[in-house]
Formats: structure tokens, C-alpha cells, sequence
């Protein structure tokens, strides 16, 4: 359905889009601080913001943090299957943001939707996977002299924007959002690990405890979700690529296996390396009979697709965002979400009160882009450590939390190298 704004699934669902994001500012206490801010500030008066993030409850919050602050907002889906519809409702009739979001939207039209509001003549984009900024590079470079700068909010996306840095096709400063550690180190870690759980969970009813679960990449992504699945009581696996990473597994615990190795014994298999192929058709035709597949990292390439499809005799859903490959020789494997972000897919997304912190950072490095352009070039940035601890502090703060300051005496000391043993 298209309305006056955007194009969303159903007009009609916006009350209980609106019921859903007021819910999840209840758990979005920093935001609101700087919400109420914005309000009275207006640092973002008129500016044109476009966003392709994941449309829901707690972006519905970032938006509207934004607006107070008087910035155009307009928002399209970062992936296709991540949008809640009631929110994308909510927010395109209820809130006047054109948002353009259909839960299940083909490629075809997720990609309409990016030029959408790519019409809109962006000064700031944000980004959840940089499709946004390829599109603006690729496609639509008129609009580059009026660009700003941009936020981006996830791994995948930092990774191929220092790619586009590295090979000097970056044409307007980013701040990566993920690299702030009051995004990665509670986002990435508590909130992937949890809603990764929880979307294979609702998917599949499966009983965690005694599983054999592979995690594929042990990032702060991948920690998490092994971390949890332990919790719950599965016997945990890692493949890693980096002996660093693969070194922090085993002393955490984990068993760390060869790809080969893993795909022999593992019963549940979840990527969070941000990717290509991490598990390939040799990975598949080692699987045993019965295994299934989860994605975590941005893009569904993590898991080789095509290669699955080829190898099977038929393909069948038997429950909700669950797919059967048949192939030969009486195996079955079964691919969750089509590969896509299970805990968007399949569950509602990381919780609010870590997103709470994330979307702190974009909306203050929106304000932060405005206030230094002038000062910025175009590359990769990370988020001020002054603002990532502002951010640390007021959920501190929101949760009535003291902490410890250092004396002068103490600050001397430290700054000093006359004083020793």
C-alpha cells in the first residue's frame, strides 16, 4: 500500500506500530534524554536525513529523536525481511516520516525503496550495511557535493566503507558507529547473542541443552551468541580465521574446530562473520543429516545459497521461515530466515536497552557531522571517545548507577612519569 509518505504494507496497522514503539522508548532511556534536547535545541533544523536501517520499534525511536531535533527524516528497510510493519506504519501516517518499508520485499523493491529516499537529497545518510552509500556512489553521484558526511551502523558496512576508503572511492566522511564501544562491546555482544538465540528458537522450538552448536566467527557478534547458546546449555564450537580470535575461544572456554572438522559433528550452525561463503558447499556435504542453519552477520551471502539449491533434489518450508533441502542419498539440511539476519527474520531484533546506546551514538554523531564538517575529510571515523563515554555515562545515569572519579592527586599520577616503585 502506498500512502501520502512512503510505501508500507498496511495504513492500517499503525496503531499497534505506535503501541510498539512507545513500548520500546520505555527501555530507551539515554535516547530520550537526548530526545528532549533536540527538542529544545533543534541542532538538526531542516536538515535532510535519509536512513536504511532495520524498521523497527527502536529505529522508530532514533527517527523521532531525530525529527525533534528538526531534522527531514526519511527511512527505507536495510533488509528485506527485518521490517515490522506496523512500525513502518506507525511512523509513515502516524509520525509524518515516509518510510519505505514492506516486510518480505523482493530485491526489485528494496532497492526502489533505497532510491526513494535517496529523492529525498540527503545532506546525512545512515546506514545499516552501507547499501545506502554504495547506491548514493554507484548510482546517484549528483548527489554527492550536497552530502555532509554519514553514519553507519553495523560491522559489514564498516568493512566495506574502509574498503571504499582504502581504495579512495570514499567521497564524504563516515562515522562508524559500531567501532564506538558503547555500540560494539553491548550491541554487537549482549544483543546479537540474545536475539540470535531467540529468533533460531521461535523458528525451530529446539531444546538448546546438549546441542552441538557451531558459531562461525568469533567477533563481538560471535561471542555473544557462543556465550549465550553455552548459557542455555549447548556444547559449544568456533571456526575462526584470525589465531587471535581463535586463541581468545579456547581460553573462553570453547572448542575451536577446523570448518571441516566442525561441519561433521555440529547440529546447529551459525555465521557472524560478516563474510562471504563462510559455510560453502564443501561445508554442506560434510554436514550431517538434519543440521540447520542460521545467519546472524548482515548478508545472507554468509551462507553459499546458491550452491545449496543446486545440491538439492527439493525444497519444501515446513514451518515458518524454515526451509528443508533435500539431497541426495536420504540427507536433509535445513536453511533458517533464507539465510537472512535470523534475529530480524525470525525474532524482533536486539532488545531496546541496547539499542538504546547505539542509536545515542547515531543520533549524536548526526549533531557531531553538522557541527564538524568543515573540520572533516572524506574517510572513515570513529565516534569521539568524549561522546562514547557521554553515552556510557547517562545510561549510568538512567540506571541509577554511581561510579568512582579520580582525585587531582590521583589524575597527577597518572600523567606524570617521575613516580615509581
Amino acid at each position: 500500500m502506498t500512502t501520502s509518505g512512503g510505501d508500507i504494507k498496511d495504513s492500517n496497522l499503525s496503531k499497534a506500530g505506535v503501541d510498539r514503539i512507545n513500548w520500546a522508548a520505555k527501555e530507551m532511556p539515554v535516547l530520550e534524554q537526548i530526545r528532549q534536547r533536540f527538542k529544545k535545541e533543534r541542532p538538526l533544523d531542516g536538515l535532510r536525513i535519509s536512513a536504511c536501517l532495520h524498521v523497527t520499534s527502536e529505529t522508530a525511536n532514533l527517527a523521532i529523536t531525530l525529527m525533534d531535533g528538526g531534522a527531514l527524516v526519511n527511512l527505507c528497510a536495510s533488509n528485506p525481511l527485518s521490517t515490522q510493519d506496523e512500525v513502518a506504519a506507525a511512523l509513515d501516517n502516524e509520525y509524518q516520516i515516509p518510510t519505505f518499508a514492506i516486510k518480505g520485499e523482493d530485491d526489485e523493491t528494496y532497492y526502489t525503496h533505497i532510491r526513494s529516499v535517496l529523492n529525498h537529497r540527503p545532506q546525512i545518510t545512515m546506514d545499516d550495511g552501507a547499501d545506502l552509500v554504495a547506491m548514493v556512489h554507484q548510482e546517484r553521484r549528483e548527489l554527492i557535493n550536497g552530502i555532509i558526511g554519514g553514519t553507519e551502523e553495523t560491522t559489514t558496512g564498516v568493512i566495506r566503507l574502509r574498503a571504499m576508503s582504502e581504495a579512495g572511492k570514499l567521497e564524504y566522511p563516515i562515522v562508524a558507529v559500531n567501532e564506538a564501544d558503547t555500540k560494539h562491546l553491548f550491541d554487537n555482544r549482549y544483543g546479537t547473542g540474545q536475539s540470535t538465540l531467540d529468533g533460531i528458537t521461535r523458528a525451530t522450538n529446539l531444546l538448546w541443552a546438549g546441542r552441538k552448536v557451531v558459531v562461525m566467527g568469533y567477533g563481538w557478534c560471535g561471542r555473544g551468541v557462543a556465550s549465550r547458546a553455552r548459557g542455555m546449555g549447548a556444547n559449544v564450537i568456533v571456526t575462526e580465521i584470525d589465531p587471535t580470535k581463535a586463541l581468545e575461544a579456547i581460553m573462553d572456554g570453547f572448542t575451536v574446530l577446523h570448518s571441516d572438522d566442525a561441519a561433521r559433528v555440529g547440529e546447529v550452525f551459525i555465521t557472524v562473520t560478516g563474510g562471504l561463503k563462510t559455510i560453502s558447499k564443501r561445508t554442506i556435504e560434510l554436514m550431517q543429516n538434519g543440521a540447520i542453519m542460521a545467519n546472524s552477520g548482515h548478508f545472507n551471502v554468509e551462507i553459499d545459497i546458491p550452491a545449496l539449491q543446486e545440491m538439492a533434489n527439493s525444497v519444501r518450508e515446513v514451518r515458518p521461515m524454515v526451509k528443508e533441502y533435500s539431497i541426495s542419498h536420504g540427507k536433509s539440511v535445513y536453511l533458517l530466515g533464507d539465510g537472512r539476519l535470523i534475529n530480524l527474520s525470525a525474532a524482533e531484533g536486539h532488545p531496546s536497552s541496547v539499542m538504546d546506546m547505539s542509536f545515542a551514538n547515531q543520533a549524536l554523531s548526526v549533531e557531531y557531522l553538522l557541527k564538524e564538517s568543515a573540520n572533516l575529510t572524506p574517510k572513515v571515523y570513529s565516534v569521539p571517545d568524549e561522546m562514547d563515554r557521554e553515552v556510557g555515562r547517562l545510561k549510568l545515569l538512567a540506571m541509577g548507577v554511581k561510579i568512582d572519579t579520580l582525585s587531582d592527586e590521583q589524575v597527577k599520577y597518572i600523567n606524570s612519569w617521575e613516580e615509581g616503585t
